[in-house]
């Protein structure tokens, strides 16, 4: 089980605060923290139901295996199994993005150009290739990794509230209400990797028990360090500095009070955390693909363990994706559509478990509210991408999902027409 809140807290605090603490801080000013709590409090909901599910269906595979054993095997549970493999090529990006820009902030390199994007690429391309030591060399550098980011994260985050200016939190520097619940859509990547816990359910000796555990306590923990950290670059930074350096402004607001030792000490750590979180969500990605091939909802070739020396290809075109990821899509339109992404497909895997709530035991009640939550949220980050970015990143989320249920119902018609030809075959020929 702790490697399991190991890989849980290294797919959310372990990565994505050093890149979302920025881009949440300038949608929501001052109100940043109750941002994250309301966030946070979604990702709880949604816990619930995966904790019920996993304990009912442990699996290497999550919530791959929880969509189909709400939709069955079908063009439903394919479509958003697919939906849910592109969420996790923009995690990936997103932690990719985040990397490079602590690095390039770190050795005064001039970000403009294709050097900060090279340098994601380069991350994606070694962690691709790291994986193939299996889960266990996973688990033990998560707890290496998490354990000393979260330690400095947390002690950087408290010494900053003694430092905070109280004119800074004050609701002047609100952006108004609804940039709260604009807010809480856009950092709610930084919760999805609670998901990554049900990924080790199979491995668990008491899964009813241990999995539960494992995905509370993760989400709870991340909730603090967010809310700490929250309040730490809210009351050290002024908010057109935290919208000028959206990508590192954690690192600013340490350099406020620490100087040049806080702000390299926080952008060293950057690095390792979102390292290990790129470690970690190529795992839970990698398991997902290769559970999503055996229910034969993706091509062939993925249907292998990745870290098999013969089956390279699905971890290596999940990589490559989020490479293409990287160098078209910048950090924040990374952030805005993962963050949509996710919201979907949980609200999705709600709206399956209510078809099977009597077999996992699950109050019908949390999980309604679980799956409204997550419509609510998705609703308000939609409109605020239109108001922030425009249409066309707007239409990328439905091009997302149409690409993934059109590839899904190609993929069994072509399969169905394999298995009529070989009958035709076996008949005529017997």
């Amino acid at each position: 089980m702790p490697a399991a809140v190991s890989i849980g807290i290294g797919g959310m605090a372990g990565g994505s605060i050093f890149a979302v603490v920025g881009i949440g801080g300038s949608v929501a000013g001052s109100a940043l923290p109750i941002a994250m709590v309301l966030s946070g409090v979604v990702a709880l909901l949604a816990s619930y139901s995966y904790a019920k599910l996993g304990a009912k269906y442990p699996t290497t595979g999550g919530a791959v295996e929880f969509l189909v054993q709400g939709y069955g095997k079908g063009v439903i549970s394919g479509g958003f199994n697919i939906f849910q493999w592109l969420g996790y090529i923009l995690s990936l990006a997103l932690y990719g993005h985040a990397f490079s820009t602590y690095l390039v902030s770190l050795l005064g390199i001039d970000p403009s150009g294709y050097i900060e994007k090279a340098i994601g690429c380069l991350l994606l391309a070694v962690f691709a290739l790291l994986q193939f030591g299996g889960s266990a060399v996973v688990g033990t550098a998560q707890k290496i990794i998490v354990g000393l980011c979260v330690l400095i994260l947390v002690g950087f985050g408290i010494v900053g509230l003694f430092f905070i200016e109280p004119a800074r939190l004050g609701s002047e520097n609100w952006l108004g209400p609804m940039s709260i619940l604009f807010a809480a859509g856009v950092v709610f990547i930084g919760y999805e990797g609670f998901g990554l816990v049900t990924n080790t359910a199979g491995a668990m000796k008491n899964p009813a028990r241990q999995l539960p555990i494992a995905l509370y306590v993760s989400v709870g923990v991340v909730i603090v360090i967010y809310v700490i950290v929250a309040f730490s670059v809210i009351g050290n930074l002024a908010l057109s500095a935290i919208t000028s350096n959206q990508g590192f402004a954690l690192a600013e607001a340490m350099g406020e009070f620490a100087g040049r030792f806080g702000r390299v000490a926080i952008s060293v750590t950057a690095l390792f955390a979102t390292a290990s979180a790129v470690n970690a969500t190529v795992f839970g990605s990698a398991n997902a693909s290769y559970q999503i091939a055996r229910d034969q909802e993706l091509p062939e070739n993925f249907d292998r363990k990745v870290w098999s020396p013969n089956a390279r290809e699905g971890l290596f075109i999940t990589a490559i994706l989020a490479m293409l990821a990287i160098m078209f899509l910048d950090i924040t339109a990374v952030t805005m559509l993962g963050s949509a992404a996710f919201l979907l497909l949980y609200a999705a895997v709600n709206a399956g478990h209510l078809r099977i709530r009597r077999e996992t035991g699950a109050r019908s009640y949390l999980v309604w509210s679980s799956l409204i939550a997550c419509l609510v949220i998705f609703v308000f980050l939609d409109v605020y991408i239109y108001q922030s970015r425009g249409l066309l990143t707007l239409i990328l989320i439905a091009v997302m999902l149409a690409v993934s249920f059109l590839a899904e119902g190609l993929l069994r018609f072509t399969k169905g027409r394999e298995r009529v030809r070989d009958k035709r075959r076996a008949t005529t020929h017997p």
